[in-house]
């Protein structure tokens, strides 16, 4: 089987506003890689196309060697379970304590007993470092408690590919040294990352490659170290604004 996420020739917009066009992108199993962008410029919206949640205007997207573009819910369902994603907010249910937020997928699957799914529960909180939190609510967690819940939540099911929509936005230097910490963590137990931010710093710590997006399409794809000498204007801009930049 064929072990990458794929993107080929993807075009989407939304109320004649073009969000991609002629995209590509592969994800290739082991490689950990980020999407660098402004706010808006497209990001979130590869993720919900990677995911289903959306439907190209053209092109097709593959799990492994099935394309998943057009395919109704019922039938996406399973090839999802490799996949799972830490949403920007953390998107965690209030009314559920933290232990029923990191089992929900598990329980809703019904696959596994119970016994055995608080134990799966128990060990992604001590990953992330909040065993104890396990019966606060949500509202009583800081902004970088809920983002590791999230993060168990999302390793509970075993993923092979955990997306990260801006994981570290709206936290303090150590909430995102943590975030990044557990990403690392991750990497080396063989998961796969696919992060959109624009956190350099986070994008810098946690990636083996980059792909930057521009007015609906990438205009670059590498290293660290490509990126950091590219002669591109607008990538330019974006490491270093200045009081003529593009985007001010």
């Amino acid at each position: 089987m064929n072990h990458s996420i794929r993107m080929e020739k993807l075009s989407y917009s939304i109320g004649g506003r073009t969000i991609l066009q002629d995209f590509d992108l592969t994800v290739a199993k082991g490689v950990n890689r980020t999407i660098l962008g402004v706010s808006g410029s497209g990001k979130t919206t590869i993720l919900k196309l990677l995911l289903g949640l959306l439907s190209p205007d053209s092109g097709n997207v593959f799990i492994g060697d099935k394309c998943i573009t057009g395919l109704h819910e019922a039938e996406y369902r399973d090839i999802r379970k490799c996949i799972a994603i830490v949403f920007q907010g953390g998107a965690l249910f209030d009314s559920m304590t933290v232990g029923e937020n990191v089992g929900y997928r598990l329980f809703e699957e019904g696959e596994l007993p119970q016994g055995e799914i608080e134990d799966i529960v128990r060990e992604k909180l001590g990953f992330v470092g909040i065993e104890g939190s396990i019966d606060l609510y949500p509202a009583e967690l800081s902004g970088g408690m809920k983002k590791r819940v999230a993060i168990a939540r999302a390793l509970a099911a075993n993923p092979d590919y955990i997306f990260f929509d801006e994981p570290t936005t709206g936290l303090d230097p150590i909430g995102v040294y943590n975030i990044c910490n557990l990403m690392q963590r991750l990497q080396k137990e063989g998961k796969t990352t696919l992060m959109v931010t624009h956190d350099l710093a986070t994008a810098f710590a946690t990636s083996d490659r980059l792909t930057f997006l521009h007015r609906s399409r990438m205009i670059f794809d590498g290293t660290e170290e490509e990126i950091k000498a590219s002669g591109v204007r607008e990538i330019r801009e974006f490491l270093a604004p200045t009081t003529e930049s593009l985007f001010v």
